[in-house]
């Protein structure tokens, strides 16, 4: 992500730390980017593909506890009391509509054996769609990039039709998705299914937000509470979080940088039109300020590759 000033009528840039690629901010000229793969959807969310959801965000202990509650499994040893051992290894699809009470450490793991709790109970994840991977993609490696496309488009596809929102409010909502597969066991048994949860929150929040009993269509009419934010100097430096928190800047609109079928139009091309665009966009939705302060999140190929076109513009703002 980069971060950016801009200042109306004149040509003065002060670009702002870059990430991995895709953060920079900007003042109308001075902007910030940021390559941010938060979730399922690419954000700010997404959480799954192997390619491009924050399931490309492993970390060290989250891996650590996944191996070692396996492991118990495998020995005969207690698991913890929110793994179900009937899930760990399961080759039937999970259900459809179950609630679970996932962690952010659960959401950077291919497989997830959580107990499922009832949805009027405090949950943060609810699983929305379930089916088998289609019979083309059977013989493919566990982590194939196939799989993970698959579930990028499936999963990025239901959940803008359950929350009732369109791409651009589904990236700029605290709401994220994340996929999970059958477990390396399964899989070799012959286990062909997906599993797409709509989560409170995403890896790279605070925790994750508990969510209503039913979910469908919260963001057609969208609060604050479901709109994301961060908190922080840069957009990349940022813990995100609901705009009902203090925060200091806020996802206001985002670009679509082509079409399915396009090739990946490349790095360069892609910052620079996501920077002009933002620098408009957010100084619209500012109010045309004489200068202010923006940021922009953009994507690279592996993230094209599975499916995403846009990018996500983000006003300096404390609204």
């Amino acid at each position: 992500m980069a971060t950016s000033r801009a200042r109306v009528g004149g040509a003065r840039h002060a670009g702002g730390p870059s990430a991995r690629g895709g953060l920079r901010a900007g003042r109308h000229p001075r902007g910030i980017a940021e390559r941010d793969l938060s979730g399922g959807w690419p954000q700010l969310r997404s959480v799954g593909s192997p390619v491009v959801t924050p399931r490309l965000r492993r970390t060290t202990t989250a891996l650590a506890g996944l191996v070692t509650a396996l492991a118990l499994a495998a020995c005969g040893e207690d698991l913890p009391d929110t793994v179900d051992p009937g899930q760990v290894d399961a080759v039937e699809a999970p259900d459809l509509g179950a609630c679970r009470d996932l962690t952010t450490d659960d959401l950077v793991q291919s497989s997830n054996a959580t107990r499922v709790v009832e949805c009027t109970q405090p949950h943060t994840a609810m699983t929305y769609a379930v089916g088998p991977f289609p019979r083309t993609l059977d013989d493919l490696d566990y982590d194939a990039a196939e799989i993970g496309a698959f579930a990028f488009r499936t999963c990025s596809s239901e959940f803008v039709k359950l929350l009732g929102a369109d791409e651009s409010l589904a990236m700029r909502s605290v709401l994220t998705w994340a996929w999970f597969r059958p477990s390396k066991d399964a899989w070799d048994e012959g286990a062909r299914w997906y599993r797409c949860d709509v989560v409170g929150g995403s890896a790279q929040t605070d925790g994750l937000i508990e969510l209503p009993p039913n979910v469908r269509g919260l963001l057609q009419r969208p609060e604050d509470e479901w709109l994301v934010c961060a908190l922080g100097d840069t957009v990349d430096d940022s813990i995100k979080l609901p705009c009902t928190q203090a925060h200091d800047w806020r996802a206001v609109s985002t670009i679509k940088l082509g079409e399915a079928a396009d090739p990946y139009p490349g790095d360069k091309a892609s910052e620079a039109t996501t920077k002009d665009y933002c620098s408009q966009s957010v100084g619209a939705w500012l109010g045309y300020p004489v200068d202010y302060d923006f940021g922009y999140t953009w994507f690279h190929q592996a993230e094209w590759d599975a499916g995403n076109r846009r990018s996500v513009c983000w006003a300096k703002t404390s609204q």
